[in-house]
């Protein structure tokens, strides 16, 4: 079996965004957001749904006025997993959806005006059991932090982050989070690793603006890779101009290469080469679709030919191993013989049943073949 991380997580103190731990010893949870029209409400639930569906601990929604507000409050009703709400300069809305079932407001106090409308939030927040998230961005630092470093730069991002956990700190709420964003990666990660040394608040991870799917993941996996190596960060969010739920699948991705997170299907496969015993790209592929739905542990591996396969099936609760004929492996011991025909089926199949298997505690029966 696989080794467990062996990362020492940066301490953190540890807050609560609805039923889920942030910070802590909690696992670091993943998060996305909507991109439909909150106000159309049966559009946002269904992706909130199709997010859950796909592993989201946490669904960030924006609220960019009162209509949305409302809407909110249906939205709210509909689905159970946590919700965050993203609010902007007006601390009523702040208000309203604190009534309405926020899980935590990502507003920054210092953009909401006078002192007498941050306390209001703060004391809603506080009466209500609300967290709030500062987020902090490249893209829209102070006018005199703008002019003082003439560029957004990594110590800006953090001199603007705490001046709004000044506010915070000043009227004695503790119960925050914070992040500092910047499409640059070395200056986002130069960000949060300052950060990292100066609170003990936990940290949201994320490099925003990434880009697209493929080129955002790379510029997410390298730069909240890094800093998850050294243990900081509590939460993640990836941001890419894609469908919310590959931010979620990417999110994991990079959480289970480190080891820090466990959930769903971990598939290792080989690249392929001439060596091949059968189509290694489109088992893959075919298997992973059909496997989304899994949010338990489980690795599989995938390997052409005999070269690496048995070493890596063995290591693995289900692995094949290409060859001829094809070696199913279960638990790190030969398990069968597959055509190429049943691979996809075959191996669905002893994925599901392995679960089935742990779930009602039976040990594993070898078999001599199954094709």
């Amino acid at each position: 079996m696989h080794e467990t991380s062996e990362i020492t997580r940066r301490k953190s103190r540890m807050i609560h965004v609805g039923r889920v731990a942030v910070g802590g010893d909690a696992p670091i949870s993943v998060q996305s957001m909507t991109n439909t029209e909150t106000c159309d409400v049966q559009a946002t639930v269904a992706q909130i749904q199709r997010l859950a569906a796909a592993g989201a601990d946490i669904v960030r929604v924006s609220i960019p006025t009162m209509d949305a507000a409302q809407a909110f409050a249906e939205i709210r009703k509909a689905v159970d997993v946590p919700l965050v709400t993203d609010i902007h300069f007006d601390y009523r809305i702040a208000l309203e959806v604190a009534k309405l079932g926020a899980d935590c407001l990502r507003i920054n106090p210092g953009n909401i005006g006078r002192e007498d409308r941050v306390r209001q939030v703060v004391e809603a927040a506080r009466d209500r059991g609300i967290p709030i998230r500062i987020g902090v961005n490249a893209g829209s630092l102070e006018k005199d932090l703008q002019k003082k470093y003439g560029e957004p730069t990594a110590e800006a991002l953090v001199e603007s982050a705490l001046r709004h956990m000044e506010i915070l700190e000043r009227l004695n709420f503790r119960e925050y989070k914070v992040s500092l964003k910047a499409s640059n990666v070395a200056m986002a990660v130069a960000a949060y690793r300052k950060m990292a040394t100066l609170t003990e608040q936990p940290l949201h991870l994320g490099i925003t603006e990434a880009g697209a799917l493929r080129g955002g993941t790379v510029k997410s996996a390298i730069g909240l890779g890094m800093l998850l190596a050294e243990g900081i960060g509590d939460t993640l969010r990836v941001s890419l101009a894609a469908d919310p739920v590959e931010e979620v699948k990417v999110g994991f991705e990079i959480l289970k290469s480190l080891k820090l997170r466990t959930k769903g299907v971990n598939l290792i496969a080989c690249p392929s080469c001439s060596r091949q015993e059968f189509d290694v790209i489109g088992t893959v592929n075919a298997l992973e679709a059909r496997l989304e739905d899994i949010q338990e542990s489980i690795d599989v591996a995938v390997i052409g030919c005999v070269v690496n396969g048995p070493g890596e099936a063995k290591e693995v609760q289900v692995g094949l191993a290409g060859g001829s004929p094809n070696l199913l492996y279960k638990d790190g011991k030969p398990y069968g013989k597959v055509a190429n025909a049943e691979l996809v089926d075959t191996l669905e199949r002893m994925v599901r049943e392995e679960l089935k298997r742990r779930a009602a505690g039976a040990p594993v029966i070898p078999i001599k073949a199954l094709s």
